[in-house]
């Protein structure tokens, strides 16, 4: 088990090419490397089965190795993958995704998040001719690019210059980003956030939706944006698929002039999708005559036409099978039974789960009540020890009543410990390195 880490890291920076999967994410219990996935269970290279939660980095929301996916990607590898024009399976998913995305007239595929979300700041910078984006706090991730990691601790190899490009606000709080508009008058080109993580949307004063839905932050921001010619962006990374077969968007009723999806959206296969407003991703096209040029997204494999076949495999099946109302089903038991099981040991104030029912979320504090990482680590070597990856909760359509109760018998052992740890002190139980956020200025 000890060479498979060191092999990893002599080859990989990081040993993983995505931070989330490196060895200062997991107990050091957890198995270093993994050989397949079958459902929502994967298996390490001595063919061990795990049940995960893990799930691809929240990219899989069907479940590993679905068949009709793989059939429908193989079949668009046998029609040539990728074609020197545009193919036809291209049209069809630019047909499928705008019809199903409120907001979305136009779209541009790529392979990964950073690059659409990075294209979204391009467009908004060049559709109003300003420099400056704005992002809250509270939302960790939006590109591995300049723009945003330069506005987070991790500086190094970024240009000074850049670092100050990104302003920050705070999320459901409408006044912090007022005050941003008012610092820099007629020169933020545009705001981009999550529309939920954990936590979503406050309801604020304001009129109804069009659908009678509540008025909302989100549609604070939209108006705001509007207000001062800025472009609002919504990154559905994570909530996409998963919240609502509209996105979230269609969840809150708010069109942004700018959406991005990626990660389930093909049920693992490496596709994501910038999507806007016409007269705003039209700049980035070439029928304008004359029209001075905005260099958009251009990538070789953007448009591989597996992925694409894999997420029009993936859009049919959670149609079909109402994979997304499966989800937010088995959420709400899965939260309602941990919780239940904190209460009974009566650690509910230093173990709970939070967030959306297609989205859990567990918190771990320590005895003084305050976040832990050493408690989050004792909480996932215990689970591990139970055959179950948990770094954090994400659900698929696999996840079913089987998976519920083997979960919460290991969730009854690992709060049993994670009891004895509070009264005890934790380090007679804690035999890992602790858990480091991604975030941070050393290693």
């Amino acid at each position: 088990m000890k060479e498979m880490p060191n092999k990893l890291h002599d080859l990989i920076p990081g040993g993983a090419h995505t931070y989330s999967r490196g060895d200062d994410q997991f107990p050091d219990n957890a198995p270093a490397i993994l050989q397949r996935g079958e459902g929502c269970y994967v298996y390490d290279e001595n063919d061990e089965k795990f049940l995960d939660y893990g799930m691809g980095l929240r990219s899989v929301n069907v479940g590993y190795g679905n068949r009709e996916i793989a059939n429908a990607a193989y079949e668009e590898i046998l029609k040539g993958n990728n074609l020197t024009r545009a193919s036809i399976t291209e049209l069809r998913a630019a047909e499928l995704i705008t019809e199903m995305i409120p907001s979305a007239e136009m779209v541009k595929f790529a392979k990964h998040g950073s690059t659409v979300t990075t294209a979204a700041v391009k467009l908004a910078r060049a559709y109003t001719n300003r420099k400056y984006v704005a992002i809250p706090v509270e939302h960790p991730f939006f590109s591995f690019d300049d723009w945003f990691i330069g506005s987070t601790l991790l500086k190094r190899g970024i240009p000074e210059e850049q670092t100050t490009l990104t302003l920050k606000f705070n999320y459901n709080d409408i006044k912090s980003l007022e005050r941003l508009f008012e610092e820099y008058p007629n020169q933020i080109a545009a705001v981009m956030l999550e529309p939920a993580t954990t936590v979503g949307p406050i309801e604020m004063n304001g009129p109804k939706t069009n659908h009678g839905k509540a008025y909302t932050f989100l549609h604070a921001v939209k108006d705001l944006c509007a207000r001062n010619g800025s472009v609002f962006i919504l990154d559905e990374m994570i909530t996409g698929f998963r919240w609502d077969i509209n996105g979230a968007q269609g969840f809150y009723d708010v069109n942004p002039d700018i959406s991005t999806f990626g990660k389930a959206m093909a049920n693992g296969f490496a596709v994501a999708a910038l999507t806007g407003r016409k007269d705003i991703m039209g700049i980035g096209g070439i029928l304008d005559k004359g029209a001075e040029r905005v260099f958009l997204a251009s990538t070789t494999h953007g448009a591989e036409m597996s992925a694409l076949g894999a997420f029009i495999k993936t859009t049919e099946i959670l149609k079909r099978e109402n994979v997304i109302d499966h989800i937010w089903q088995y959420g709400r038991a899965l939260i309602e039974g941990m919780n239940s099981l904190a209460k009974d040991y009566g650690i509910e104030e230093y173990f709970r789960v939070e967030g959306y029912g297609c989205s859990p979320n567990y918190v771990t504090l320590g005895k003084d009540q305050n976040p832990s990482f050493s408690f989050r680590t004792l909480y996932s070597q215990e689970m591990v020890k139970r055959k179950i990856l948990m770094p954090y909760i994400a659900l698929c359509f696999s996840h079913n009543d089987n998976e519920l109760n083997m979960t919460l018998d290991a969730v009854r052992g690992a709060l049993c410990v994670y009891k004895n740890a509070l009264d005890d002190g934790i380090d007679k139980y804690l035999h890992s390195q602790i858990i480091k956020p991604v975030f941070r200025k050393y290693n």
